[in-house]
C-alpha cells in the first residue's frame, strides 16, 4: 500500500474562553487537518496544532513543510515502511507537530488496513484512562469554579494548575483556593510554563508543600542548567520536563543531567512512533510520565488516549485529555464523552474517526 498523497486543511475554531498561562494564551484553535491518501483507498487523518510560543510552527509553516518537502519526498512510499518515512522527515529538522501529524496518520491507515484499533496495535493495555484537566490563568474564584463544575459534571478530580506568574503569590492563592473548594481529596500538579526563576519557583515549592501537589511541571527555563538542576535536586515532588524536552535525545539529557525526574509525553509533538521510544526510555530509567496536552482539539485528544492506554505506565497517572471542552466546537461527527472521571478509547479500525464535512467547510480557512 503506497502513499499517492498528503492533504493539508487549514481551520480554526474559537474557544469559548482563552486558555492563558506563563509562556503564551490561545484564544482559537488554529489548526491543521492532515489525511495521508493511500492507492487502496484508506485515509489516514491526523490533527497539528502548532503552537509558534513553544515550538515555532505555524499553520503556514506546517502547510509548507507538508505541501513542499514531506510530500514530494514520501508520495510513492510503503505506509508501513515507517523507519524509512522518519528517516526522510527527519532530514528537515524541527517541525514537530507536522512530523508527528504524518506519523499518526500513517498509524491510522495501518489501523484500518488491519481491522484493528491503533491502541491495540500499539499496546492494547486498557480501554480508558483517567482524566486530568488543566486551568488556565485567571483568579483565584473562576479556577475554583470551573474545576467544581469539571468535577461535578464529569467527575474529574484531577487538576493541572497553570503557574508562572509574577508576585508569586497569585498563583499560590489560586492553589490555596482550589484545596478548600475541592478538599483533599483532589489531585493538584502544577505547570509554570517556564515563567519563574529557579529561586522563585524554590520559594514557591515550599508553600505547595502544604498544600499538597503531586507533581512540578516546567516551573523555570532549562537553560538556566545550574539552577534548574539545583531547583529539581530539592524538589519535594517529580518535576516534569515537557517543552524542554521534546525528543528522545533532549528526554535522556534532561533525567541524566538531573534537569527533570518525570517527562511529559504529547502525540501532538512526537506521533506515535516517536512517542513509544520516549515512554519506553523513561521506562528504562526509571521516571514517570504524564499524558500531556497541547491544547487538543477531540481528533488530538482521541489520539492521546489511544496511546496512553496501550502501555501501562502511560496510564498510570490520569491524562490531559478535557481541555476540548473549552472548544466552541470540533470537527468529529461523534463527540467524546467523559463519564465517571474516564474517557475510553474509540474500539474502531485505525483511530476510529471520521470528520464532519459539513463544520470542516464551516472552519477551514483556505476557501
Amino acid at each position: 500500500m503506497k502513499i499517492t498523497r498528503i492533504e493539508t486543511i487549514p481551520y480554526a475554531i474559537p474557544y469559548l474562553k482563552p486558555l492563558r498561562f506563563a509562556s503564551g494564551e490561545v484564544h482559537t484553535a488554529e489548526h491543521v487537518l492532515v489525511r495521508v491518501h493511500t492507492d487502496e483507498g484508506l485515509v489516514g487523518t491526523a490533527d497539528a496544532p502548532p503552537r509558534p510560543f513553544t515550538y515555532g510552527e505555524t499553520q503556514t509553516s506546517v502547510i509548507g513543510v507538508i505541501e513542499r518537502i514531506f510530500a514530494p519526498q514520501l508520495t510513492g512510499m510503503d505506509v508501513l515502511a515507517r523507519e524509512r518515512v522518519h528517516a526522510r522527515l527527519h532530514r528537515t529538522v524541527g517541525n514537530p507537530a507536522a512530523k508527528a501529524a504524518i506519523d499518526v496518520a500513517l498509524w491510522d491507515i495501518a489501523g484500518q488496513a488491519l481491522g484493528q484499533p491503533v491502541t491495540r496495535l500499539l499496546g492494547g493495555y486498557t480501554d480508558r484512562m483517567r482524566v486530568a484537566h488543566m486551568l488556565g490563568f485567571d483568579t483565584p474564584e473562576r479556577m475554583a469554579d470551573e474545576a467544581e463544575r469539571m468535577r461535578d459534571t464529569y467527575g474529574i478530580t484531577t487538576f493541572k494548575v497553570k503557574v508562572g506568574r509574577r508576585p508569586v503569590r497569585l498563583d499560590l492563592d489560586v492553589c490555596r483556593a482550589l484545596r478548600a473548594a475541592l478538599g483533599d481529596d483532589a489531585e493538584l500538579y502544577v505547570d509554570g510554563n517556564r515563567g519563574w526563576t529557579a529561586q522563585e519557583a524554590a520559594a514557591a515549592l515550599r508553600e505547595l508543600g502544604t498544600i499538597g501537589i503531586t507533581l512540578a511541571e516546567e516551573l523555570c527555563p532549562a537553560d538556566d542548567v545550574l539552577g534548574r538542576q539545583w531547583l529539581v535536586r530539592g524538589s519535594p515532588v517529580p518535576f516534569v520536563a515537557d517543552e524542554s524536552a521534546t525528543t528522545p535525545a533532549e528526554v535522556t539529557r534532561s533525567l541524566l543531567d538531573g534537569a527533570a525526574t518525570a517527562i511529559s509525553i504529547k502525540v501532538a509533538r512526537t506521533g506515535f512512533s516517536h512517542s513509544q521510544r520516549v515512554l519506553f526510555q523513561c521506562d528504562g530509567m526509571g521516571a514517570p510520565v504524564v499524558m500531556g496536552n497541547q491544547i487538543d482539539g477531540q481528533l488530538g485528544t482521541v489520539c492521546t488516549v489511544a496511546f496512553g492506554a496501550a502501555h501501562a505506565s502511560s496510564c498510570a497517572r490520569p491524562g490531559e485529555l478535557s481541555n476540548f471542552l473549552d472548544m466552541s466546537d470540533d470537527l468529529l461527527t461523534e463527540p467524546l464523552d467523559i463519564t465517571d472521571g474516564t474517557l475510553a478509547i474509540r474500539n474502531l479500525p485505525g483511530l476510529g474517526v471520521s470528520i464532519d464535512p459539513d463544520r470542516l467547510d464551516r472552519y477551514r480557512q483556505d476557501q
